[in-house]
């Protein structure tokens, strides 16, 4: 499937489609949106989501994980919270009801109120349906939440670049990485992993593992799948070096193995 997508940083289109300096400052500098034909295939994009953080199921859809006071929604685990629930966590499942309609995809009234669970028993306990009926609807459509995790994806960048000491070179390797199907399942799949790596609570010593740090580690400006096998090792450095940071008492070693394994999926 190919598709035209929006790109909200004229920055992320000078990596793709070459434009001159003083063209991208005016863009920047007036907001506009722009369109470039991507790359991304975003049937397999949304399969390769869905399986990692739903394993594939339907089932996954709408799920609630032990010791959060939110359910799950969706192929990215979109937050809902119940009414008079507030978390520190962005609550992007409402974000998504409002992307949604905004794409002209038809979303149940339902979507607009507060989660309708109260808790995690009152959620298992529920036999009406509703849960089952959000997993249909969420199964049908999994191209707009796949939209929805690109564009929240290029929104990031933006804030990416406002924590770097060097921005042109997180944009040029973001872009470039963001123009493949393999290189965007790297940028949103890292994230939903590990963070954007722009929040000052997430480091040690320092020093973080999010996105941003794993752009700012890459060598060089890659294109293509040299770009995802540098990004599959500037991952796999940032998460040793987390491990290496982290308090004795934390124990990281024990999932370094994994972490590092699921890196060797961004190649």
């Amino acid at each position: 499937m190919r598709l035209l997508l929006p790109l909200f940083s004229a920055l992320l289109l000078t990596s793709c489609l070459g434009l001159g300096q003083q063209k991208m400052q005016q863009h920047m500098h007036n907001q506009q949106h722009h369109s470039m034909q991507s790359q991304v295939n975003t049937r397999e994009l949304g399969r390769r989501i869905w399986q990692n953080e739903c394993a594939g199921s339907v089932q996954g859809l709408v799920s609630w994980n032990e010791g959060e006071s939110f359910p799950s929604l969706g192929i990215g685990h979109f937050i809902w919270y119940p009414a008079g629930v507030q978390e520190a966590f962005d609550e992007s499942f409402p974000t998504f009801v409002r992307y949604a309609r905004s794409k002209g995809v038809q979303v149940p009234a339902y979507f607009d109120s507060p989660a309708p669970w109260p808790s995690k028993a009152a959620f298992l306990a529920d036999r009406s349906g509703t849960a089952d009926a959000m997993r249909r609807w969420l199964a049908a459509h999994v191209d707009i939440q796949t939209r929805f995790i690109m564009h929240r994806s290029y929104l990031a960048l933006r804030r990416m670049m406002q924590q770097s000491s060097n921005p042109r070179a997180i944009v040029d390797r973001y872009g470039a990485l963001a123009c493949t199907t393999q290189g965007m399942y790297c940028l949103v799949d890292y994230v939903n992993f590990k963070g954007e790596g722009i929040k000052e609570t997430e480091r040690y010593n320092g020093m973080g593992w999010g996105l941003l740090q794993v752009l700012e580690e890459m060598q060089g400006f890659p294109t293509g799948t040299a770009a995802t096998a540098e990004f599959s090792r500037a991952a796999a450095v940032v998460l040793t070096r987390r491990v290496q940071n982290a308090p004795a008492a934390r124990g990281e070693q024990r999932w370094l193995a994994g972490w590092l394994n699921r890196c060797k999926t961004y190649k």
